[in-house]
């Protein structure tokens, strides 16, 4: 609609200029069917209502078409043809762009998820399906996936609806964005669905112990693991989780990576530096191991064997630990403390009794070593034979102490004093975690220990002979392995395994 003015200036440049229609439209900017228009018109008269649209009869249909399905402007223009619109695209676009719903994706995307709903709702038919697929499945599958996403668990559910989500054409980014999975969970589904079927798709998980827990694995991860590699071949001087994952695996047992990693974490431990690692280097391993064994064997009635020992020194300060706290109370400790001295504990743990004998020292080296030798071989008098095992500290392997135990093996020395016959059997070289008295430490640590704050020297050692003193009437009372009190806290069973981790890498 022009306005007054354009009139008066198409009548003067063409009765006054005698210009023709074509160069009035091109100066003026106009349709040149506009122009020839209003040349023909005698006066200017303003349109009363508004100029009726072609697209005004299919507004609604326009608007039900973009709210439920979604549709782009050609495909709506096509549905309007079948419906009589004569009209052309570009007003149906301006239409569509003022009266759209506003979406937050693409229009694709709204109907890929519009589509996926009505599935995940059961609004769909199988024979739907089979018809919606272009008949690319079969209909006895398209009725099993859809059974698993109407009655199936939600892991079925998903992986099925997936499938048919696929074939439908949708992207895996926009299957993987509806059902907030990972992409690549959804390429695993599809893949196994291809490679497999939908019977091992949708195959049940199985509900028994994960193998990461059960025991067979953990002994097997712990016996490769302190070993070093060498006795297996492996030229590396530290254990690698692939090469354990190898050797398990020659040996029978199937036990992917992940699996080995966790039992070692949950074990309590980590590769760290050299000082913490797990592995023996000591390249008499198995023999050392091997000795002891048959040692634990065959040792009768008559006979002891002893895990000697030393914990501490440590500090009588207070000390921190896990303790039952309210919630936003948090207990702390100072960083920078006066110590009210030192302890240092030095014991004996005898395996067939479970009998702890201890003493404090001041230092460790042979003469404390001796004491304690002594101090058993009066305790334990009417045995016929002892046995001292012990890590390689340079202390426990003095040849004074050797002299020492050479001279209580003399028959005259024996006969006089009326003592058993002294045998040791030494543990491999950096191998603290098969000393089973190093467990006994670690749970009278968590329980004396921890969270302590003692005032003296002489509480703690109180408190230390009490819970021994209770350890060993518990074991005379119950004599069988780790008990059910205090001392379960210790970290594995008192008793002598090639798995075992007795050693806690905190102490």
């Amino acid at each position: 609609m022009i306005d007054v003015d354009t009139f008066y200036k198409i009548k003067h440049l063409y009765h006054d200029g005698h210009l023709r229609v074509g160069q009035i439209a091109e100066l003026l900017h106009l349709d040149m069917e506009t122009v020839s228009k209003w040349i023909q018109r005698a006066t200017y008269r303003r349109r009363t209502g508004p100029r009726r649209s072609k697209l005004d009869a299919y507004k609604a249909s326009i608007i039900n078409l973009l709210q439920n399905r979604a549709l782009s402007s050609r495909k709506i223009l096509k549905i309007l043809r079948t419906q009589g619109y004569t009209g052309g695209i570009s007003i149906l676009t301006d239409f569509i762009r003022t009266n759209a719903p506003p979406l937050p994706i693409s229009r694709r995307e709204f109907l890929a998820c519009s589509w996926m709903q009505k599935a995940m709702q059961n609004a769909i038919s199988s024979e739907e399906m089979y018809v919606d697929l272009k008949r690319e499945f079969e209909p006895q599958l398209v009725g099993a996936l859809l059974r698993e996403i109407k009655s199936g668990p939600l892991r079925n559910r998903n992986k099925a609806l997936a499938v048919l989500a696929r074939k439908k054409g949708f992207s895996v980014e926009i299957v993987s964005k509806f059902l907030l999975v990972d992409k690549d969970t959804v390429y695993k589904w599809l893949e196994t669905f291809e490679k497999h079927g939908p019977g091992q798709l949708v195959a049940k998980r199985s509900s028994g112990t994960k193998k990461a827990d059960q025991k067979k694995y953990k002994e097997a991860v712990f016996s490769i693991l302190h070993a070093p590699p060498s006795s297996y071949g492996i030229n590396c001087t530290s254990w690698r989780i692939k090469d354990i994952t190898t050797i398990l695996r020659q040996s029978g047992l199937q036990l992917c990576t992940e699996g080995v990693s966790k039992i070692i974490r949950d074990a309590g431990y980590r590769f760290r530096k050299a000082k913490k690692v797990l592995t023996s280097n000591d390249p008499n391993y198995r023999e050392k191991l091997a000795a002891i064994t048959a040692i634990l064997s065959t040792l009768r009635s008559d006979e002891k064997f002893f895990m000697l020992d030393e914990f501490g020194p440590f500090s009588i300060k207070m000390h921190g630990g896990r303790s039952l706290m309210k919630d936003g109370e948090l207990r702390s400790v100072p960083q920078w403390q006066r110590s009210k001295g030192s302890l240092i504990l030095t014991a004996a743990l005898e395996l067939s009794t479970n009998q702890i004998t201890h003493f404090y020292s001041k230092k460790k080296d042979t003469s404390e070593m001796i004491k304690l030798i002594e101090i058993l071989l009066d305790e334990y008098s009417d045995e016929s034979c002892i046995y001292f095992s012990w890590d390689a500290a340079s202390w426990h392997a003095s040849k004074r102490l050797f002299a020492r135990v050479d001279e209580i093996n003399d028959p005259n020395y024996r006969k006089q004093h009326r003592v058993p016959l002294v045998k040791l059997a030494p543990l491999p070289t950096r191998a603290q975690f098969l000393n089973v008295i190093e467990s006994v430490f670690s749970g009278m640590a968590r329980a004396i220990i921890h969270n302590s704050d003692y005032a003296s020297v002489n509480e703690a050692i109180r408190a230390i002979d009490l819970y021994f003193i209770e350890r060993n009437r518990y074991f005379r009372e119950n004599p069988r392995r780790a008990g059910r009190k205090i001392w379960g806290r210790e970290r594995v069973p008192a008793s002598f395994a090639e798995a075992n981790n007795c050693k806690d890498a905190r102490w």
